[in-house]
């Protein structure tokens, strides 16, 4: 009788404790963030001595710090920031966060070859986190460069908070034309050999590709208009944009030739990466059109930079200076015509992850002011994600994805290279002041 007395003693006190549980409706602690001014990405203008109310993850009220200070629990958690600049976590819409191929003629190969797609992924978490640090919080993934679907578990595993990196939109393989896309230069024996993007020719095959990658957790789709030529056909490219769309997501094309953007944008695709061979006639189409224009100019620079000691024949030193124009002539015409520009780095190696924002100090260098650059990897990159309501801005409803810098990022782009504190989510993941 006695053990049933306690057993019956215990179940009671079970049974009260998982009723004050489930009637605890107390609110979570808040955390008041406040700055001495904070960037409207909207207006671009900056509110002077400011604060951000966080519930969680999401942002609750924004605006001046004696009155949302007001507003905010007692027991809120405050993070004062001093003199810092606050700002939006950052986007980048070109991103290849398992790509660390050496720089060599053969690079991409042995990549390949000797990485197995789990050391990949690990590769990937790195980078994530990199990038995360730099202050991007959010990242479009445009093609995992060969690792099969290994963005996909990195941007599982990002959400489960196993390791830190950025909110994710993931292109998974890709689809080029067979034998227009790396590696190059493989033994035709090997017929297995890993390919960089899934390769297909005919409308058949890319719809079973664009079917294939969605099953698997593709967020977005990814394809190759061109390479040294154009490759996909417009009709591949329509199917490969009707089954994207059907499912809801937005289809994004590489395209550095005339006839590539041409044949991409006849498709359909929601944007065009790189686009050096446009011109204002397809500029103009794009943007009557809506298709936005992710421009991943800094790579370019940072070869120029590395090989400009190098020697050159004539016609190597001719070709890199077209390059060069055509990035200036491709920005200033966008700019010029209104159409919407997304930022994107492109990054491919390992020390380039993490100079992510050395792409908004080439667009400011090409035409567009700070502000410009600034709403490009925010509210624009926003847009081309489809998460207009979730990240981009310091807005109620909204994640609560923050960056901090010394100095101001309209008077110096640069600054934005040397974030020192980082929130994703409601929560710090980076702070120099408090190492």
């Amino acid at each position: 009788m006695k053990a049933l007395r306690f057993l019956s003693a215990g179940l009671l006190a079970i049974t009260f404790l998982n009723s004050m549980a489930q009637h605890d409706t107390r609110t979570p602690t808040q955390v008041l963030v406040k700055t001495a001014r904070l960037l409207d990405v909207r207006s671009g203008k900056f509110i002077e001595n400011a604060a951000v109310l966080i519930d969680d993850d999401r942002i609750k009220e924004v605006g001046a710090a004696v009155e949302v200070q007001a507003h905010a629990q007692r027991e809120a958690k405050v993070i004062d920031l001093g003199h810092a600049a606050l700002l939006p976590g950052l986007i980048d819409c070109h991103t290849h966060l398992m790509a660390r191929f050496a720089d060599t003629p053969d690079g991409y190969l042995l990549g390949l070859a000797t990485k197995s797609q789990a050391f990949r992924a690990l590769e990937g978490a790195a980078d994530a986190r990199l990038t995360l640090n730099a202050g991007f919080t959010t990242v479009r993934d445009v093609e995992n460069e060969g690792s099969g679907y290994a963005d996909v578990a990195l941007r599982e595993a990002i959400n489960q908070g196993l390791v830190e990196g950025p909110r994710m939109e993931v292109a998974t393989r890709a689809i080029a034309a067979v034998g227009q896309y790396n590696p190059f230069g493989v033994s035709s024996d090997l017929a297995d050999f890993p390919t960089g993007a899934q390769m297909v020719s005919g409308v058949d095959e890319a719809r079973r590709a664009v079917r294939e990658q969605i099953g698997h957790g593709a967020d977005i789709i990814k394809v190759y208009a061109d390479w040294a030529h154009p490759t996909l056909t417009v009709d591949e490219m329509h199917v490969v944009v009707e089954e994207a769309h059907k499912a809801g997501l937005k289809v994004a094309a590489h395209a550095t030739t005339r006839e590539g953007i041409r044949n991409a944008i006849d498709a359909g695709v929601d944007s065009i990466e790189h686009g050096r061979g446009a011109d204002r006639e397809l500029m103009q189409e794009m943007k009557d059109k809506g298709v936005f224009l992710v421009p991943t100019v800094g790579a370019i620079d940072e070869f120029v930079e590395k090989h400009k000691n190098d020697p050159m024949t004539p016609e190597q030193r001719k070709r890199i200076d077209a390059v060069l124009a055509s990035t200036y002539q491709e920005i200033e015409l966008a700019k010029s015509v209104g159409v919407k520009i997304a930022a994107g780095f492109d990054p491919s190696r390992e020390g380039r992850h993490g100079k992510n924002a050395e792409e908004l100090a080439a667009m400011v260098k090409r035409g567009l002011t700070p502000m410009e650059a600034i709403q490009a990897a925010t509210v624009n990159a926003a847009e081309l994600l489809g998460w207009p309501n979730r990240v981009g801005s310091i807005e109620a409803g909204k994640f609560a994805d923050l960056i901090a810098v010394d100095g101001n990022p309209l008077a110096d782009i640069t600054v934005l290279e040397q974030v020192k504190w980082v929130m994703k989510g409601g929560e710090v993941v980076k702070d120099e002041e408090r190492k």
